[in-house]
């Protein structure tokens, strides 16, 4: 997936359209957590620099096609502004007559951000319509999205059609290097580790990796379909009925020898935290007691395999770290991490709740890369292709 980045253009005096994910949690008109936009920051400080005239595209939430105050991107204009160290231009439509005469008004190096892309129904439809109404009057086109990278929409793939060039940004480029290198040419050993809810939200993950990786280390309430694959009682832990076979026939696998399960556990009456519960062996789960993490043993389990991996993939929390009393298995396998870091090994964090996992637990900048894309860097470690990406030229050889 080498595609051009904005290194390979000259958008000096140029119009850039450039995807963003600007789609951050906002509370009574407040962003309460930046680190999207925060992403964002090199592409649009460099297309600033080098005279481009910037224009800022992004959804927020899912307003479901129409104009919805809550879901405005004003609020985000006024921080970029506040970051950049420089006024942000706003448009209050993405499309038509006001966000025409604003593109219309930048110099060199001015800024525009317009207003939230999913106000429109024909953005998530990839409407070849409304791809050319966001496009007119702009000259290129940056995706620097990568957490929308894996939807062909307006925005990341219907406009390409539209404009001369299209590149990648500089957090797109970082995310496929440390994605596409842990997946094509990884220094061993390489060990995978995923957790989560359900099996079935990651079994093409651990198909795809299952050939490639040396361990897998499996947490997250997916453990317990496994451990009834395996024969276990399980007790009232949620479990896949419908999905023990795919787990059996996973195991089975000759390289299912790869997969590692947890050898204890922690189990509750509650998933809210309010009985702390016990630490038990994964033989000795009573009827009613709910697996809710996983225990010290396995976490020093695999902070010993953790400790000898060169390159390290996770993607899924080891219980509901949300519940301060159940959160010390995730941040246990997160600490391992880090210290993989330290020594030397290259850490990737697939965004969503593992990325959170890792900041709640102070962690984040002793990973060497955390993804902006939950859904997108999942997609990408089942091996499929991401349509804004496919979308972008591609680098010559």
């Amino acid at each position: 997936m080498q595609r051009k980045t904005v290194r390979d253009i000259d958008v000096g005096g140029k119009r850039v359209l450039t995807r963003v994910d600007f789609n951050v949690p906002i509370r009574d008109g407040n962003i309460t957590d930046e680190t999207r936009i925060q992403a964002a920051l090199p592409t649009i400080r460099f297309l600033g620099e080098n005279g481009a005239r910037v224009v800022l595209c992004s959804h927020l939430g899912r307003p479901g096609g129409k104009p919805e105050p809550a879901s405005s991107l004003r609020p985000v204009a006024q921080r970029l502004g506040e970051l950049l160290g420089t006024s942000v231009a706003f448009a209050s439509d993405c499309v038509g007559t006001i966000a025409e005469e604003a593109v219309a008004a930048l110099g060199d190096g001015d800024c525009l951000l317009l207003e939230n892309l999913r106000f429109h129904p024909g953005e998530t439809k990839n409407d070849p319509e409304f791809a050319r109404a966001l496009a007119r009057n702009c000259d290129l086109f940056v995706n620097d999205a990568f957490g929308a990278a894996h939807r062909a929409h307006a925005s990341t793939e219907g406009v390409t059609h539209h404009l001369s060039s299209a590149v990648a940004g500089f957090l797109i480029e970082r995310e496929l290097r440390y994605l596409g290198d842990a997946l094509s040419a990884p220094q061993h050993p390489f060990v995978a580790v995923l957790g989560g809810s359900k099996i079935s939200g990651k079994i093409d993950v651990i198909d795809h990796l299952l050939p490639i990786v040396d361990h897998l280390l499996i947490g997250g309430a997916m453990m317990f379909t496994f451990l009834r694959a395996r024969g276990f009682e399980t007790g009232a832990s949620l479990v896949e009925e419908d999905r023990i076979e795919m787990a059996r026939g996973l195991l089975a696998r000759p390289e299912g020898k790869k997969i590692a399960l947890p050898s204890d556990v922690r189990v509750s009456s509650g998933v809210d935290g309010s009985d702390p519960g016990r630490i038990v062996a994964i033989d000795a789960l009573t009827e009613g007691e709910i697996g809710v993490d996983v225990g010290p043993d396995t976490v020093r389990d695999f902070a010993d395999i953790l400790g000898r991996a060169k390159t390290v993939v996770w993607n899924g929390p080891m219980g509901i770290f949300e519940v301060p009393t159940f959160a010390a298995g995730t941040f246990g396998v997160a600490e391992a991490l880090a210290e993989a870091t330290d020594g030397g090994a290259t850490t990737i964090v697939g965004g969503g709740d593992s990325a959170s996992a890792v900041a709640q637990a102070g962690l984040s900048a002793r990973m060497s890369h955390i993804s902006t894309g939950g859904g997108a860097s999942l997609e990408f470690l089942e091996g499929k292709i991401l349509p804004g990406v496919a979308a972008l030229d591609a680098k010559e050889a």
